[in-house]
């Protein structure tokens, strides 16, 4: 009896998905062979070493029945000297061929591993934000590191186990035939069972593994969520790392189940199977005695025969156990290929447009967009024009859609309605690489990389100079603070930038992305976390960069937003005021209200 699956994060029972069923029945084998198609030469030429090896190795049985039917009866030395000779030469050989067949498989398995491995990485690096807001990060690292590193032992070595045991069984039969073909019919009886038992130990190993990777995910959702600096800091205030523990240790001992039920999953069958074949060889003794066949086979025959039996039957039981491993590395394939299959909802258009000359001329024409699952649009109708080098400030309650519209001047997601340009180009029109550096991002989320402050500085712009680096810094108002630490550029920001108070990572943010030197900036709530003085410091430094920049601005301090050229009030993501902030106070509406409470 199967146990069902199981949800990490509340320990008790899952059912699988008829999309989960069907996506761990339905990969293509045709699609898992195409991975190795760029290899094909060298695949060839393993396939060549195989053959030759499995050739080569036939000849013992048969220098056997020459050592048993007539060097020791006659005694030739001679001959027994070169027979024996020739047993040693074919064991040096197939060895040879053996050491270079692995080297050139695993190099082939390692590459494909590689490819893969770099296409999920790429693929997911393409996906829009949506996408990771929806997704656990756990699951995402599962599907990295323990499905494609589940599936190293299949990809590497499973096509030559497979070439190599069914030349062996095709040659070893040849050759048995070759000896006699009636103790061969004996011989051959057991596979019809054999290949029966395999096919339902396959099933079952297909959908233990399936439910043994999803346990793994879960168990990556829980160490992230509990050994991240900021999981480690919610436990901490929350006092729920009690609770945290119990749920890895459930997860774990759940894991504990799936594995001992993958590694034992019909090992009493293949055990039926071992006896059988163990069996078969005094089955051929027995018929090498009867009647019909008495005196017809020499001794020599005989061992040589017995010798080839067992020669077939490894091969055979590895191909049936390769057999049994592809089938239970289908649900690893299966999860691969789902998100290489991932639609990219935010993507290069297939003839970009080029600007040239970027103004900074910003539009949004109708705009509306809704999140995915929600029935309620977060911006609505919305029409802006900020002309280049000019200001827009928004304002407007938590929720009302100011964040969502920087997010769509930055492409994060594509309008659903309408549609935002760029000196009269539509966003969609641009490559994305192009728009990221005329479009500059700092967010109220700052999140810093766990390495040095001037590494941090230069991810914005990889062949920054030291001097560039610092003139950003002094126009985020952070250089002083950074100049004064003990490693100064050098120090390590920590892990999210936990070395660094909230208003510091900020600054550090601000200064990152002005080293690009963005021809339009997106200030959302980019100064929210800074007291007063460092803000207006700041404020200062945003004031001289702004000049000749297209600027759009999200805050809830309207002193920050005051003296933009014009002022756009949102509520339930449609504009209900627009106009300067002398010209809004004297309508007495939203932002006259908004002033009042400030």
């Amino acid at each position: 009896m199967e146990t069902p699956p199981t949800d990490g994060r509340r320990g008790g029972p899952r059912k699988l998905s008829e999309a989960e069923k069907a996506q761990a029945r339905n990969v293509s084998l045709r699609r898992i062979a195409r991975l190795f198609t760029a290899h094909r030469w060298q695949l060839a030429v393993v396939t060549a070493i195989i053959v030759a090896s499995s050739i080569v190795s036939l000849a013992s049985p048969f220098l056997l029945r020459e050592i048993i039917d007539v060097a020791l009866p006659e005694q030739d030395l001679r001959l027994l000297v070169w027979l024996v000779i020739g047993m040693v030469a074919v064991a040096a050989v197939t060895s040879a061929f053996g050491v270079v067949q692995t080297w050139i498989s695993t190099t082939v398995g390692q590459q494909v591993m590689h490819r893969l491995r770099t296409d999920v990485f790429a693929h997911l690096q393409r996906q829009s934000i949506g996408f990771f807001t929806r997704t656990r990060t756990g699951e995402v690292q599962s599907r990295i590191t323990n499905d494609i590193g589940g599936m190293q032992t299949v990809v590497t070595s499973t096509a030559t186990s497979i070439a190599s045991n069914l030349t062996t069984v095709i040659a070893t039969a040849a050759a048995m035939a070759a000896l006699s073909w009636r103790l061969s019919l004996v011989s051959l009886v057991v596979l019809p069972p054999a290949i029966y038992l395999t096919r339902r130990v396959a099933k079952m190993r297909r959908v233990i593994t399936a439910q043994r990777q999803r346990e793994l995910a879960d168990l990556n959702v829980t160490i992230d969520e509990g050994l991240s600096v900021s999981g480690a800091q919610l436990s901490k205030t929350m006092g729920t790392g009690g609770v945290l523990v119990e749920r890895f240790t459930a997860s774990s001992s759940r894991l504990i189940d799936l594995e001992l039920r993958s590694e034992l999953a019909g090992r009493w069958r293949m055990a039926t199977m071992s006896i059988i074949f163990a069996a078969i060889p005094a089955v051929i003794y027995l018929s090498a005695g009867l009647p019909g066949t008495t005196g017809t086979l020499s001794i020599g025959t005989l061992v040589a025969f017995t010798g080839l039996q067992s020669t077939l039957f490894r091969p055979l039981t590895a191909l049936l156990n390769t057999g049994v491993s592809i089938a239970a590395s289908l649900a690893l394939f299966a999860r691969i290929f789902e998100y290489l299959d991932l639609p990219v909802e935010v993507d290069d258009p297939v003839s970009p447009v080029s600007l040239g000359h970027v103004r900074g001329d910003l539009r949004f024409e109708d705009v509306t967009f809704t999140y995915p699952g929600n029935d309620v649009a977060a911006v609505a109708g919305v029409s802006l024009d900020v002309p280049a080098g000019t200001t827009l400030a928004m304002v407007g309650a938590t929720g009302s859609g100011k964040s969502t519209i920087a997010a769509l001047i930055a492409r994060l997601y594509d309008p659903t309605g309408g549609r935002v340009t760029l000196d009269g180009v539509d966003l969609r029109d641009l490559r994305l690489t192009d728009l990221s550096s005329i479009v500059g991002v700092v967010s109220q989320e700052t999140y810093l990389l766990h390495t040095t402050v001037r590494e941090n500085l230069r991810y914005a712009k990889p062949d920054a100079t030291d001097a560039e680096i610092e003139d950003a810094a002094r126009a985020a108002q952070i250089h002083d603070l950074i100049s004064a630490l003990p490693d100064g550029y050098d120090t390590m920001v920590g892990s999210r930038g936990y070395r660094f108070s909230g208003g510091e990572k900020q600054r550090i943010a601000i200064a990152r992305t002005l080293l690009r030197d963005p021809r339009v900036l997106v200030l959302d709530e980019a100064t929210s976390a800074l007291d007063n003085t460092t803000e207006r410091a700041v404020q200062k430094a945003f004031d001289a960069l702004a000049e000749g920049r297209t600027t759009v601005t999200i805050a809830h301090r309207l002193s920050t937003v005051r003296n933009a050229d014009r002022i756009a009030v949102l509520d339930h993501g449609r504009i209900v005021e627009a106009g300067s902030h002398d010209e809004l106070l004297a309508r007495e509406g939203r932002y006259a209200t908004l002033a009042l409470a400030a």
